[in-house]
């Protein structure tokens, strides 16, 4: 399968208001000249990124405002995604988490996890890979994921399940496409130093953070060229591999003893 051409082609990128999404978005327009279609839920610094990304590369940039946790607005910023513009790719990269202790977390915020990193996934990867199978045309769809889906977190127990997830439903429907030309990636990086990652809570596990311009260049790479999952940066690829023939209990355990003593320092700073 030859590599996606993103020069002039219209991609969507979701959670594009910061953070990863918004390098993804910043490296798609300047370094592969993308036309974007980007979706969040803050229209201020979405109208600021549209702004930035038409003055410096000349692409054109659509906004769409949308919760993902809201099954509406994802059938409507779907919708508008695949209507007009010929839509070539898209990177779902929306997600939230909470780092704590899970029975401190409110149901209502484990629902708006579960809605945004799940539901919205599904359903938009689900209409997004429909739309590409029934008109037969080249195009990819990439679900970021994180490393958590391989080994679960403890104190981000159910993102790290959300994670898992996605990247058990995309693993098992890249195998059902019919399409020659269409390609399903799942990207899987670890930490990265965002606006997601900013709180108190994670002062303690920064040095282990990857810079997001790194992480969003890995990430464009493994959607052009089409890889089946792909966990950025080398060290991160190595552990990966060496985790895989430990116990998982073994490594859940020592896993949970770091966050639990990042979590420790944070309360009581």
């Amino acid at each position: 399968m030859k590599k996606l051409d993103l020069a002039d082609k219209w991609v969507l990128v979701t959670g594009a208001s910061s953070g990863l999404g918004q390098e993804m978005a910043r490296q798609l327009a300047i370094k592969h000249r993308a036309n974007l279609i980007i979706a969040a839920r803050r229209k201020d610094k979405l109208d600021q990124l549209k702004t930035e990304l038409e003055a410096a590369s000349g692409v054109q940039v659509k906004v769409i405002v949308a919760d993902l946790s809201v099954h509406d607005d994802v059938v409507r910023m779907i919708d508008q995604s695949l209507a007009g513009a010929t839509l070539y790719g898209a990177i779902l990269n929306a997600g939230v988490t909470y780092f704590g202790r899970h029975s401190d977390l409110p149901w209502e915020q484990t629902e708006n996890i579960m809605k945004t990193n799940v539901n919205s996934v599904v359903y938009m990867t689900s209409r997004l890979i429909g739309h590409f199978e029934k008109a037969n045309t080249e195009g990819g769809v990439m679900i970021v994921s994180s490393m958590a889906a391989f080994f679960p977190v403890p104190y981000q127990a159910v993102y790290s399940a959300t994670k898992a997830f996605i990247m058990a439903f995309a693993n098992a429907l890249s195998v059902e496409i019919m399409n020659p030309a269409l390609s399903l990636t799942v990207y899987a990086p670890g930490g990265i130093a965002t606006e997601m990652t900013e709180g108190k809570n994670f002062n303690d596990l920064k040095s282990w953070l990857m810079p997001v311009g790194q992480a969003a260049a890995e990430g464009i790479d493994a959607f052009i060229k089409r890889k089946h999952v792909h966990i950025p940066g080398f060290m991160n690829r190595v552990g990966n591999v060496f985790m895989s023939f430990m116990p998982r209990k073994f490594i859940t355990k020592n896993m949970g003893k770091v966050y639990y003593k990042a979590l420790l320092k944070a309360e009581n700073s």
